[in-house]
């Protein structure tokens, strides 16, 4: 039987009056260590299986920071469906918010179908640190169908919108040289904040296999493929570290 659930949660500089769990995906308040109000995504089952539909929908409100995790990777499997399995994502921050989305991996097992979709509706002055990171497959498996789409409107203007697909369902090409080159584990991080506009980020090469992309917005975009998910982190927390403004 497919499950369908949609977890919220709302932010405001009072604490979070909206903490909503549903099925599969937890919500807890955690310990922070920052600025930000705390939240972890925590599976209270197996999912997304196939023809599962999942949602997540965040709200930080005026003034208010909100930092998101998760306990553990998310793993995409087969179902007793051959139905895909959809996952969504809708993100809204207000004025002189800010919002850190940062989860763990999603891992596209083989024999599953996942289409994932995050949307993203930023205020002018709304501060947004975005992490994405999938896996292709767990070791010495090939991976299942996986796509995804990023779409980021700043002041009712878009951003960034993106898709990516991977394994069986894919177009041709997807783990070829001008793309994946073999590589298994690929993410982005995407850094959107009113700093830029004074001081834009420098475009540059990450190593032989990441680039940090400068964004009209103002924002950057970091775009990284590696053998594996240590590594992947790495080149990540790296940049996070040294070009996330003040």
């Amino acid at each position: 039987m497919s499950v369908r659930a949609t977890a919220r949660v709302v932010a405001t500089r009072d604490g979070l009056p909206v903490l909503e769990s549903d099925g599969p995906l937890a919500l807890r308040r955690t310990r922070a260590t920052g600025p930000c109000t705390r939240v972890t995504v925590v599976g209270a089952m197996s999912a997304p299986l196939g023809g599962d539909r999942l949602a997540i929908e965040a709200e930080v409100r005026e003034g208010a920071r909100l930092a998101v995790d998760s306990a553990a990777a998310t793993i995409a499997l087969p179902g007793r469906t051959p139905e895909q399995a959809r996952y969504d994502v809708r993100l809204t921050v207000g004025e002189h918010a800010e919002l850190r989305w940062l989860p763990e991996q999603l891992i596209s097992a083989y024999g599953s179908d996942l289409r994932m979709r995050t949307r993203v509706e930023l205020a002018a002055t709304a501060r947004l640190v975005l992490r994405e990171e999938q896996i292709l497959g767990r070791y010495g498996e090939q991976p299942g169908s996986l796509t995804t789409r990023l779409t980021v409107h700043r002041a009712g203007r878009p951003l960034l919108d993106q898709e990516l697909g991977y394994g069986p369902g894919a177009t041709g090409g997807w783990d070829g040289g001008a793309v994946l080159g073999g590589h298994r584990a690929v993410g982005q991080l995407l850094i959107v904040d009113p700093a830029f506009e004074e001081k834009p980020a420098e475009p540059r090469l990450l190593g032989e296999t990441a680039a940090l992309t400068p964004l009209a917005g103002p924002a950057l975009l970091v775009t990284v493929v590696a053998p594996d998910a240590r590594e992947l982190r790495r080149v990540l927390d790296e940049v996070l570290h040294t070009e996330l403004p003040a």
